[in-house]
């Protein structure tokens, strides 16, 4: 067996965005916000991820501006490190081991490590990476939530809520004042704390609270003296509150996906930004105040200016409570396909990391209440083209009443989506279990299989009339009154194979007439994967009773068995690898395996902890070229999963990442263009024709003085030594110019003498025709032809003219 080695599991693709408060950058151009394992920058104005800061090896807890250098970023993370970028050229600059083994929650001077604030004094040395001891406790019991946090006028004192209690330490007294609320008022209100936010200026505190109600403390410094005022606007819970930076407004955000701004001492006035589309969780303002981000619990970045418009969004894989279709790739744009927004597919980029667009499959307009039941898709399945997509869509119904709807997109190359072909409703009599095409690329004809737990699973086929074409059932098949589970097609679509809860049917798609039927130890079957390639003999199942069973379909008979656990089952469509993920003592162990072959490939313990239930092979745009034996499985497509917790993961090997963490070393001469394809396509060209440029040039003369005095002194010298810039100048200058050759020289010389040649020459034509001339001739002569003009027309009578003549006879 070969163990994972130099493969690793990240959070690749789909991260979090929403994780923690977005920062924006002092010129408000750029936006910054912790997404997995790195950090993401992105143009406001563009919404392109300008940089991938990369480096952590785990989860990303918090991003923060450099006080003392705004073109800089503190980043901390689980794998306790606090990380110094430059993340205008997405550099790295100072990595500080944090002397702690716990996982750091909060950034740079105060980390929160699990219910303790604590200081970390980070220490200046020119070294990159420095080990930081300096740690001492600041507040004993506070909350895990960054946004209940909060620094207050000028760093004088910090703020902490948790539960019913705001503690506020004072740095120069050294000393906390503590306010409690009680758990409810008489009218059932809830005053647990969610959020606070300290005025810039004035000593006042506003914090958010579980009944969507904002109190402003003020003269907090006295035990028995403080006071508050009540704002009341939102709902729910009040998930995030935030002063602008002069604090003349305070703006709050919750599930209503509103953005409300509160005038300063005129909380009567105030302003809405409404229809946001997902509840608001975090909310950051830019430090010249022009701009204000919120974070969506949708996993999107919403850039707003000002409170007046929305002007970017930056939409990340939308991850909901749990994904009921599995996770698909499409085979035109090879982007992830998955539940999104409430009755919609979301179509996502793994390689630019970021959304596609969203195809809306419900097509009803969806309403935010709490119990009420709505359509769900449930089911999705491409061809192997891509040219058809089927969805399936379910609503209960109060009198247990199941409500279904099976529909048939077809691809439009004009508008580049899907459009709806084929609405079946009520496809079956009860809950669709499984769903497939025929995955045969050459087939004349496209069938679709659903099985039903009504009992029966139907084909579905597509006909071509004079109105176009549409989709209708074929064939209704069924096996002893059983309900069947799950089902799947052959490589060459021969085969159909369903299970039948214990049993295992074959069939032949070309005449429905049952093959075979394959019995193993007693247990339902979950999943049905048949081989590829050279193991495309091989029909593989994994049943409740634990068992992973591989069957022969040239023999019909049981080839092995073995005891384990398999959650999900699923084979690599590019090769003969399949992957089976291992539940066992609460985490998820993955094994690669051949199915002709007794050992694994390759084995992951605990990938992550809980069940793993989705996960797909993506092909890769370039196919990696790995010679170790533990790595070979990842050359052609790239596995991904979800976990528990819906976060996308993936398998990264030691190779690539190496390279990765270089090409994010690069510089980028110029971070506010947008890198689209188009901007690298034609930059790549505009490259292509420079180097050409340069080429030929450098062909034609002797390079520039790279190591000159000159140049030497500008770029090496500290610029508080340097002379003026007029006395460097005259000297830059010269250095630039470039010195005449004695090729050069004697080249010159025999034009210029080539050149007298030719004028007393003509100077000689000149006088023998003037003495024939006439006076009256001489009047109507053509006026005299410049120097210029006459060594041009000299080349003109030099040139061949022979083309002419030929032409001209033809």
């Amino acid at each position: 067996m070969v163990e994972h080695g130099d493969i690793r599991v990240v959070h690749r693709g789909g991260s979090k965005i929403n994780f923690r408060e977005p920062v924006l950058s002092h010129d408000s151009r750029l936006l910054l916000c912790a997404s997995g394992e790195c950090v993401k920058v992105f143009s406001s104005s563009t919404e392109e991820c300008v940089h991938d800061l990369q480096g952590h090896t785990d989860l990303v807890t918090g991003v923060l501006l450099n006080p003392s250098n705004h073109l800089q970023a503190y980043s901390c993370s689980a794998d306790g490190t606090v990380r110094l970028w430059d993340f205008t050229d997405g550099i790295l600059i100072k990595v500080q081991l944090h002397c702690h083994h716990r996982s750091p929650s909060g950034c740079v001077c105060f980390c929160a490590e699990l219910f303790q604030l604590a200081a970390l004094h980070l220490p200046q040395s020119g070294d990159q990476l420095v080990e930081a001891r300096e740690f001492s406790s600041v507040l004993g019991d506070v909350s895990s939530n960054p946004a209940a946090i909060a620094f207050g006028q000028g760093g004088e004192y910090i703020a902490s809520a948790k539960g019913l209690h705001l503690e506020v330490y004072f740095f120069k007294k050294q000393k906390s004042y503590r306010f409690s609320l009680k758990e409810d008022n008489k009218k059932g209100a809830k005053n647990t704390f969610t959020c606070l936010s300290c005025h810039p200026k004035d000593d006042c505190i506003a914090t958010g609270h579980e009944d969507g109600k904002i109190r402003l403390w003020r003269n907090f410094n006295h035990k028995r003296e403080y006071t508050y005022s009540t704002l009341h606007w939102h709902h729910s819970a009040v998930s995030s509150v935030r002063f602008t930076p002069e604090g003349t407004n305070l703006l709050s955000g919750g599930v209503e996906s509103v953005l409300v701004q509160w005038r300063y001492n005129q909380e009567t006035q105030k302003d809405f930004l409404p229809r946001l589309g997902a509840a608001i969780t975090h909310i950051a303002v830019s430090p010249d105040g022009e701009l204000f981000c919120t974070a969506h619990s949708d996993n999107k970045l919403t850039v707003i200016q000002s409170c007046v418009k929305v002007s970017a969004v930056i939409q990340g894989l939308v991850k909901g409570e749990s994904v009921r279709t599995d996770l698909m790739v499409d085979p035109r744009s090879k982007a992830l396909v998955l539940n999104g927004k409430p009755g919609h597919l979301q179509f996502y980029s793994l390689q630019r990391d970021k959304q596609l667009y969203n195809l809306d499959i419900v097509q009803q307009e969806y309403i935010h209440e709490s119990g009420l039941q709505q359509f769900e898709v449930v089911k999705a399945a491409f061809d192997t083209r891509g040219n058809w997509l089927a969805t399936v869509e379910e609503r209960k119904q109060k009198d247990s009443t199941l409500e279904l709807n099976l529909k048939l997109w077809a691809y439009d190359e004009q508008t580049q989506s899907f459009v709806l072909n084929t609405t079946v409703s009520g496809p079956h009599e009860a809950r669709i279990t499984a769903m497939c095409f025929c995955h045969t690329a050459d087939s004349q004809t496209t069938m679709l299989v659903s099985a039903s737990q009504d009992g029966h699973f139907k084909a579905w086929q597509l006909a071509a009339v004079c109105e176009g074409p549409f989709w209708s059932c074929d064939f209704v098949g069924a096996y002893h009154s059983l309900v069947p589970e799950c089902c799947c097609f052959s490589a060459d679509g021969s085969l159909l194979a369903i299970s039948f809860q214990e049993v295992v049917t074959v069939w032949s798609p070309a005449s429905w007439e049952l093959l075979t039927t394959l019995s193993q130890p007693p247990g339902a079957i979950r999943d049905l994967c048949f081989g590829r390639q050279s193991c495309s003999k091989y029909l593989l199942g994994t049943t409740a009773k634990n068992l992973l069973c591989c069957w022969n379909l040239l023999t019909c008979t049981l080839e092995w068995s073995t005891s384990m656990d398999v959650s999900l089952l699923l084979s690599d469509p590019l090769s003969e690898n399949m992957a089976a993920f291992c539940s066992h003592a609460g985490c998820t162990d993955l094994f690669v395996f051949k199915p002709s072959e007794p050992r694994p490939l390759f084995s992951h313990k605990a990938i992550c902890s809980g069940k793993v239930t989705r996960a797909v092979f993506a092909p890769r745009e370039e196919m990696l070229e790995s010679c170790e034996e533990s790595s070979q499985w990842l050359n052609r497509s790239q596995l991904y999963f979800l976990t528990q917790y819906m976060d996308l993961m993936t398998f990264i090997t030691k190779a690539e990442e190496d390279r990765l963490m270089a090409s994010s070393k690069r510089l980028v001469i110029d971070d506010s263009v947008a890198v689209t394809p188009f901007y690298l396509l034609l930059g790549k060209h505009r490259q292509q024709q420079q180097e050409k440029q340069d080429r030929s040039f450098s062909a034609e003369r002797n390079q520039l003085p790279q190591g000159s005095v000159a140049i030497k002194e500008l770029l090496h010298t500290p610029a508080h030594v340097l002379p003026s810039a007029s006395f460097l100048c005259s000297m830059f200058v010269r250095s630039l110019l470039i010195s005449v050759t004695d090729k050069e020289k004697k080249s010159e010389e025999e034009e210029m003498e080539s050149d007298k040649e030719e004028e007393s020459e003509c100077e000689m034509e000149a006088s023998t025709m003037g003495q024939g001339q006439t006076a009256e001739a001489q009047e109507t002569a053509a006026p005299a032809l410049t120097k210029a003009q006459a060594r041009e027309l000299r080349r003109v009578k030099k040139l061949d003219h022979s083309w002419l003549s030929s032409l001209l006879d033809s």
